[in-house]
């Protein structure tokens, strides 16, 4: 695969920027939304006089959750989708004694216990809860219902009965317990909601609980390490310098193959033809000319389709 290392270089003066595709990584804060930081992307390019293109977050984190938060620009947006399906790994408190109807410090309490854990107790009952598992969403959600968001419906008042969904639990780890609080890692797959395992765990111990800390440490390839804040992100892109930060489309595609093809061969999947006889694994490959990403493509049987493909 290509390096998915930041490119790194500094505008002439005078120059206007160039397009940008690939990801920038923010390390969102607690307070804004997934959308607050899309928007805040969407103003560093304004600013820095980047050319208008698509902008999309590659996984929802709540306003009261911070860490990793992918961003697309341009045609790395077409890999949103496979970010959303990728596994994260989070650390995360939960606050016993009281669970909340959003599961979350936010909410309005709904019941109290005066059961505190200990962490031996704590520690036995994990095994429970890893590997795949059934869980209930949480009411407070975006998950739809009839076409419409659960929260929305929850906060009009309505009655809701969410149903249980397969998840998988890769690993969860107890890291500290501290007076009424115990702290975890967990690395799940899409679709798990930390606040439903809180909520899951302080049950099966006898007691109730809510989350009081969520911090997302990794989605899909991306980690803190490659994380800007977003007052870093505001500073590159009043000196249009984004590209400091811009990881390539292809670090998003870390677990695929690359597949060489001739400039024919790439021209015929830009106009998103098939190939044929072409030799390689069957399953997904990146096809690159000369290492320009030009589509990702599927190779089953005799036939190398394209699954999506990227004008650069």
């Amino acid at each position: 695969m290509p390096s998915s290392s930041p490119c790194r270089w500094n505008l002439p003066r005078g120059r206007k920027p160039r397009p940008v595709h690939g990801w920038l990584i923010l390390d969102k804060p607690v307070g804004p939304g997934s959308t607050d930081a899309v928007s805040a992307v969407k103003r560093a390019l304004r600013g820095g006089g980047y050319p208008k293109l698509k902008v999309g977050h590659g996984g929802t984190l709540d306003p009261l959750a911070s860490g990793v938060l992918p961003v697309a620009l341009g045609e790395a947006t077409k890999l949103c989708g496979r970010m959303l399906d990728s596994d994260k790994v989070y650390t995360f408190s939960i606050g016993f004694g009281l669970e909340t109807d959003t599961l979350d410090a936010e909410g309005q309490a709904v019941e109290t216990s005066a059961a505190r854990p200990a962490p031996r107790e704590i520690e036995q009952i994990l095994p429970r809860f890893t590997g795949a598992i059934e869980q209930t969403p949480p009411i407070y959600s975006a998950l739809k219902i009839d076409g419409k968001a659960a929260y929305a419906r929850a906060r009009a008042g309505e009655t809701l009965e969410m149903k249980t969904r397969a998840v998988t639990i890769h690993s969860l780890n107890l890291n500290d317990v501290n007076g009424d609080a115990a702290t975890l890692t967990a690395h799940v797959s899409k679709g798990t909601y930390i606040r439903s395992l809180a909520r899951d765990i302080a049950r099966a111990l006898g007691a109730v609980g809510h989350v009081t800390m969520l911090r997302r440490l990794k989605a899909g390839p991306f980690t803190l390490a490659q994380a800007i804040s977003l007052d870093k992100l505001a500073e590159l892109g009043h000196a249009r310098q984004l590209e400091q930060a811009l990881l390539p489309l292809t670090a998003g595609l870390d677990d695929i193959p690359a597949l060489p093809v001739t400039p024919d061969q790439a021209r015929l999947l830009r106009q998103g033809q098939k190939l044929i006889g072409i030799a390689a694994q069957p399953g997904l490959h990146l096809a690159t000319d000369q290492s320009v990403p030009v589509a990702l493509v599927e190779l089953e049987g005799p036939e190398l389709r394209v699954v999506r493909g990227f004008n650069l």
